[in-house]
């Protein structure tokens, strides 16, 4: 039961909030809007301090909600709008923290693992694809997650599976060579395998060879053989991001070694690649076996020690073996790894 005074100082509460995230949309639509090359900078520099101002949860939704509705349509957005809007991301990652990219990254994932179940006629895939593409050539996330992605496409080798396949090894696969070319190898032997088995399937059997022929020019790093490629605009804004960020690590460290299986069961499993987001989930909780196997190590305690605990109310095991921890620690070191252990 809830008092209705509590209830109507909530219900205000909920209208104020709700007003100030309100605003917070509006600001930050506004500073996307004008997001181009030229002003990255400044705009950075806004988002920067909103992320001061104002909750991180509320930005990192605002933002990524505002990103995903600018860059997820039914038709393919241009490649230099993308780039532009996932360099901001980077910026905001290096800069302000990483769950700013973790946050972002989940979302697309999440969607993209969706809508590639839904069969959707529309370009949102390639968009989501590109999205994630660049959020690997901007140092967010570790190839692992590209191999990831690949394998899942290879594996399934729909007509579909192979233009996202080669729509994502024309952006990063030079990138994929030098961060793990055996990795790639390995994908290639497998793709081969895939398309001889799968002949008979495709009617039209260019685009299978077409990509063939890609995957070879990637291992023999010949970057003429693959039509339209052109690693000039990711480098430039490379160039801009290292100018933009403020900490010397800007590259591999904050890289997010993350597994797309990870980030398809973070609400089962928690967030390890954020700080402070790990959790065990409900159903090691009600794990009462293992429980019961944990059993506490408290070592040598005098009787004076536990008949004081004892006074104390300390009633449970984890209880006694801290307090005795602290009451028989000789500094803060050794009771930190007591308590460790």
């Amino acid at each position: 039961y809830i008092p209705p005074q509590i209830r109507k100082a909530q219900e205000t509460l909920d209208d104020k909030k709700r007003e100030e995230l309100g605003r917070l949309k509006k600001m930050v639509n506004g500073l996307i809007n004008r997001l181009s090359e030229p002003n990255l900078s400044s705009i950075s520099g806004q988002m920067e301090e909103l992320y001061m101002a104002n909750s991180r949860k509320d930005m990192n939704d605002t933002l990524t909600d505002i990103l995903m509705n600018a860059c997820v349509t039914a038709v393919a957005m241009p490649a230099r709008l993308l780039m532009e809007h996932v360099l901001l991301v980077s910026i905001l990652h290096h800069n302000v923290g990483i769950e700013v990219g973790a946050h972002f990254l989940e979302a697309v994932v999440k969607k993209f693992d969706e809508l590639c179940k839904s069969d959707a006629e529309g370009k949102e895939c390639e968009n989501l694809l590109a999205l994630i593409a660049h959020l690997y050539n901007f140092h967010v996330v570790h190839c692992l997650l590209i191999f990831d992605i690949l394998k899942k496409l290879v594996s399934t080798f729909t007509e579909k599976e192979i233009e996202l396949i080669l729509f994502l090894l024309k952006n990063v696969g030079f990138s994929l060579r030098k961060d793990d070319a055996l990795a790639l190898k390995d994908l290639i032997t497998e793709a081969q395998r895939k398309a001889s088995t799968a002949e008979k399937k495709f009617q039209d059997q260019t685009r299978v060879r077409f990509m063939l022929e890609t995957m070879l020019a990637l291992r023999n790093n010949d970057m003429r053989k693959i039509p339209g490629y052109d690693p000039e605009p990711v480098e430039r804004l490379r160039k801009l991001q290292r100018a933009l960020v403020h900490s010397s690590g800007s590259g591999k460290d904050t890289q997010l070694r993350v597994s797309l299986e990870s980030l398809l069961s973070a609400d089962q499993v928690g967030r390890w690649w954020i700080v402070g987001s790990s959790w065990s989930g409900a159903p090691m909780i009600s794990d009462t076996k293992s429980q019961a196997q944990q059993k506490l190590h408290m070592g040598k305690v005098s009787s004076k020690i536990m008949e004081l605990a004892r006074k104390l109310r300390m009633n449970t095991d984890i209880r006694r073996s801290i307090f005795c921890v602290l009451m028989t620690s000789e500094d803060f070191m050794d009771a930190f790894e007591k308590l460790l252990k």
